[in-house]
């Protein structure tokens, strides 16, 4: 069994990148909603008097969540007791759990809403689920190599990027024959994984280094191209929203990189204490949510500042964040 710190370092939220219809400014600060990986639960935030209003009771170890393509629900995925919880992401009440999911540690839709993905990081294997719209039917379990990370699947929905955590892969999976197409080594314990518009390149964040690998997967075979260092631990991406740049979280290091898309360079970097793990933005771009997975700690960071302003105490070892009211993905 992969070891409960290492296994929590290693994780990130998988958000949606659809457009939320269905949240406008005029109803209100969206709540933010933090994931307690080692609690069991779910912290709601309000982030006009930055206190916790109330907690969500999951299953053991819930790790990622993810939109729904209708947008009516957030999918809690709970990996060590094999269900999903699924939540309304506007009012935060439970509205159904879904049992017998192996494993799902790491999870996300494709961009046609037609397959659900899910990574067993413990099991080590990757299932490929049809989606009806309400429930997911498994179509194929593929056996991977040593604890599969994180999940990418590109804009024409016919390619799933893993992860290898313990084998140091990046393995791509073909959504047409439910096969592997290939696979490539990486740096040390690879983790979040983010594809740049065009579905031309990818990067790799090493949480067991101090860099993000940059892959050309343009071709039949990947091609890595690239590196650029961070700090250490680099570990999850979040999209600043202006179509050029992205965010990676360094856990070691206790610090977020600002990544220019175009130069594919460093241009900014800011203290977060105590493990940064996966970040959310709001709606102007101006703020930067943050959990702080050692210090039980959501914390929140002024971009036009580069300052960290306020920490809110939420449950043991906070992992994903996010809030309805974000910027572009």
């Amino acid at each position: 069994m992969v070891d409960h710190r290492r296994r929590a370092a290693l994780a990130c939220v998988a958000l949606s990148a659809w457009p939320l219809r269905g949240w406008t400014q005029g109803q209100g600060p969206a709540p933010l909603f933090v994931l307690n990986s080692f609690d069991s639960s779910v912290s709601v935030i309000d982030p006009v008097t930055w206190t916790e209003t109330r907690r969500i009771v999951t299953g053991k170890e819930p790790h990622h969540l993810y939109l729904t393509p209708d947008e009516k629900s957030v999918i809690v995925a709970n990996a060590a007791a094999d269900s999903l919880t699924f939540i309304d992401p506007r009012t935060g009440a439970v509205q159904r759990t879904l049992r017998d999911i192996l494993d799902p540690y790491h999870l996300r839709f494709s961009p046609d809403m037609k397959w659900f993905v899910t990574a067993a990081n413990r099991l080590h294997h990757v299932d490929l689920y049809r989606w009806d719209g309400s429930q997911p039917v498994l179509v194929r379990r593929i056996p991977s190599r040593k604890t599969p990370s994180h999940l990418w699947i590109d804009s024409a929905s016919t390619t799933v990027y893993v992860t290898m955590q313990d084998s140091n892969e990046l393995v791509a999976i073909d959504l047409a024959t439910q096969s592997i197409r290939w696979r490539t080594p990486t740096g040390p314990m690879p983790a979040d994984v983010y594809g740049l518009p065009g579905d031309k390149r990818l990067l790799v964040a090493l949480t067991g280094s101090d860099a993000v690998e940059v892959f050309d997967v343009s071709g039949p075979a990947p091609i890595q191209t690239g590196r650029i260092t961070t700090a250490a631990g680099a570990h999850a991406f979040r999209a600043h929203g202006d179509g050029r740049h992205v965010w990676v979280s360094n856990r070691v290091h206790n610090s977020v990189s600002k990544i220019d898309l175009q130069t594919l360079q460093v241009v900014q970097q800011i203290a977060v204490p105590s493990g940064p793990d996966c970040m959310d933005i709001s709606r102007d771009s101006k703020t930067l949510y943050v959990t702080s997975r050692w210090a039980a700690r959501l914390s929140v960071v002024d971009l036009v500042q580069g300052r960290l302003v306020r920490q809110v105490r939420v449950g043991r070892s906070p992992h994903g964040v996010w809030t309805l009211d974000h910027a572009p993905r």
